[in-house]
């Protein structure tokens, strides 16, 4: 089991790091489960992942329960309605597309419903 939650997780991280250059895939999630799969499996990879320099602040703040910022919350929402809306008219399947609009409800419902991380100025 630990190999296949290794594997998973570093499958994860990069899905999670092409998911930074690319509006299709979801950055943070991604991160979240590698994060995940470390704790079970690789307590080294998980300090490596949650202490990077670049891929860390994408997992830290919401780790700690201190919520997502609305800049990120903004930049997720939008940038996914985007895709998914290029997605919608490039697929001409109903079913697809019927898939495609309640996952972008869905996953737009769940992170408006996360605390909103407001940074000192």
């Amino acid at each position: 089991m630990r190999y296949v939650l290794l594997a998973t997780g570093w499958l994860s991280v990069a899905l999670g790091v092409l998911g930074i250059f690319l509006p299709v895939l979801p950055t943070t999630p991604f991160l979240l489960l590698a994060a995940a799969c470390f704790a079970r499996s690789s307590p080294r990879f998980h300090h490596w992942l949650v202490h990077h320099p670049k891929l860390g602040p994408w997992i830290r703040d919401y780790l700690s329960g201190e919520g997502i910022p609305l800049k990120g919350k903004l930049y997720a929402i939008g940038l996914m309605w985007a895709s998914i809306g290029l997605s919608c008219y490039l697929v001409p399947l109903f079913w697809a597309r019927t898939f495609m609009l309640a996952s972008a409800v869905l996953v737009s419902l769940y992170i408006l419903s996360q605390k909103t991380l407001h940074k000192p100025k």
